[in-house]
């Protein structure tokens, strides 16, 4: 049976980006994500909030801390990762995103930049990364990374 892991968000930064460097040098960046869902209650429209934390990787995680803030808004895309660890003899899990595509969203004077953004590339260590929360974590070369939407157009001609 096939299966497909693929997630896209577009919310909020709850907090600073946290960026740490793993012993190979990689750069790593966790951020928190509230996503905002209008549903129908009854005849009343009800906001709900989902909290993501998600993971960033390379050159990626660096722009993240560079150019975001808490209340940044952003849109992420990438793969759902169950992570597990024992602590104290008791088994925790906590399921997460690890992005592969990170886009800026909002105005240069909006918070969060002026559109850019960086993609992760596809090439992925065979072996497990020390310090990097355990299981495999994409290996990326900064060659890869390529801004979006530099065609040369200013972003103020964009139409959305």
């Amino acid at each position: 049976m096939a299966s497909y892991n693929r997630v896209i968000l577009v919310g909020n930064l709850t907090r600073d980006p946290e960026l740490r460097y793993i012993p190979s040098g990689t750069a790593v960046s966790e951020i928190g994500l509230a996503v905002n869902d209008r549903i129908k209650r009854g005849d009343q429209w009800v906001d709900e909030t989902t909290f993501v934390d998600v993971t960033l990787w390379g050159r990626t995680a660096e722009i993240a801390n560079e150019y975001l803030s808490k209340g940044s808004p952003v849109l992420i895309e990438g793969r759902l990762k169950l992570d597990r660890w024992e602590k104290d003899g008791q088994k925790h899990s906590k399921l997460r995103v690890t992005a592969e595509k990170m886009q800026m969203l909002g105005g240069r004077d909006g918070g969060g930049g002026g559109g850019g953004g960086a993609r992760g590339g596809s090439s992925r260590s065979g072996g497990r990364s020390s310090g990097g929360g355990g299981g495999d974590q994409p290996q990326y070369d900064e060659s890869e990374y390529m801004p979006t939407g530099g065609g040369g157009a200013p972003n103020d001609d964009i139409p959305f």
